[in-house]
């Protein structure tokens, strides 16, 4: 009879090799975890105390509703903070279906070839790209190119090429355009990540029962990719919102003390003619029939003035400007996209930046409360793309 071997039974009290080692590290992880957060959130409570204390006080609303002055007392945020939000409204207009066309396009229907290989790597290669290079391409290209009319196409009309150098130039189109491809590579990403995300087995479903490929795409990719989509763009518009370098390199104003959009009772200005950089005549000889809107005073070249009434129609010079006081009517006038697109402008962070290179003490104090008003608007932008995504993902049937 054969022997059978019997092996003997492992103690199963025992600890198997490595255990200790592992735990530590365990336990070490969550330690390091805990520090980082604590570091985090101390930075973060240590920042909004030091700007509470320092601005804090400045916090009431004429701070809100005063436009910048060279006196601290009366100086407040209105121009920058309106400027911020109609550039932050620009930008998104601009980014988020570019964006999102364009990462669902990546993702979905581009073919896998060297082509959309090197799109790809240069779409995550701009995600690093510093600001201030956006800022000189945008100089270059929105400023000095299409913001002057006679370097557009000479076919082109004179009046289209002067109206299109109109919105361009030193204008919130050009901010809004320069901000939405600097956080555009932001936005593809992260739509072709929360696109990525949503299993095969949804699109294998939808194509079986004879779904088009764009109709499985609208109906059921993008629904349950949304979350991921609504919080690269909140998280890229909040970096758009901080952004100074490239709007000084486009010409952003420092000190502005008028609004893009009109009030009933502000001053109106309309300067007739195409002007240099230096505010004089291109073509000092040339005239304009204008059709006086309100009654006012026109201030000719020479700087001599000339009471002026409602539909008064005047041949002025080029570099006339008319002043008048604008009513309820051109207050919502100036509300459409066509007239403050090319106004001129000024951010939060550009006007903190002028504060701050001052040397007196109380400019320091409403930068640091500019600065408060900026940081609670960023965090509940974040905290507004948390929400959502929270309230997304719960609609969410797998």
């Amino acid at each position: 009879m054969a022997a059978v071997d019997v092996q003997r039974p492992s103690d199963i009290t025992a600890h198997p090799p490595g255990l200790a080692r592992r735990k530590f590290w365990d336990k070490s992880f969550v330690i390091w975890g805990i520090v980082a957060t604590i570091i985090g959130l101390g930075t973060l409570v240590t920042l909004v105390s030091d700007l509470l204390a320092d601005g804090g006080h400045r916090l009431t609303p004429a701070f809100f509703f005063s436009f910048p002055s060279s006196d601290p007392a009366e100086a407040g945020i209105l121009s920058a903070w309106v400027g911020s939000l109609l550039v932050i409204a620009t930008t998104a207009l601009v980014a988020i279906p570019v964006g999102l066309l364009a990462g669902v396009y990546l993702e979905e229907y581009a073919p896998k070839n060297p082509v959309t290989s090197a799109i790809e790597i240069a779409v995550n290669n701009l995600a690093g790209v510093p600001s201030i290079l956006f800022g000189l391409m945008a100089l270059g290209i929105f400023v000095q190119f299409l913001g002057n009319p006679a370097r557009w196409f000479g076919f082109l009309p004179e009046s289209f090429r002067v109206a299109g150098a109109d919105l361009f130039g030193q204008s919130i189109l050009t901010a809004g355009i320069t901000l939405a491809l600097l956080i555009l590579p932001v936005v593809i990403v992260a739509t072709r990540e929360a696109v990525r995300g949503v299993p095969q087995e949804i699109r294998h479903a939808a194509l079986a029962v004879g779904a088009t490929k764009w109709q499985t795409t609208q109906h059921h990719v993008l629904p349950y990719a949304l979350p991921g989509v609504v919080t690269g763009v909140i998280i890229g518009i909040s970096r758009a919102l901080g952004e100074t370098a490239p709007l000084i390199m486009i010409g952003g104003l420092t000190f502005v003390a008028f609004l893009p959009i009109t009030r009933p009772g502000d001053a109106t200005f309309e300067t007739i003619g195409v002007l240099d950089q230096y505010g004089a005549a291109i073509d000092p000889s040339a005239t304009e029939r204008v059709t006086i809107a309100h009654d006012g005073v026109v201030v000719l070249p020479d700087f001599t003035e000339q009471q002026v009434s409602a539909g008064q129609v005047l041949d002025l010079p080029h570099g006339s400007t008319v002043q008048s006081v604008a009513n309820l009517g051109d207050a919502v006038a100036s509300w459409s996209p066509t007239h403050w697109l090319g106004s001129e402008f000024t951010v939060m962070p550009i006007q903190m930046f002028n504060w701050t290179s001052r040397p007196q003490a109380e400019f320091l104090e409403i930068a640091a409360a500019a600065g408060l008003v900026l940081l609670v608007i960023t965090l509940l932008m974040n905290g507004a793309a948390i929400w959502l995504r929270y309230r997304l993902r719960k609609q969410i049937k797998w």
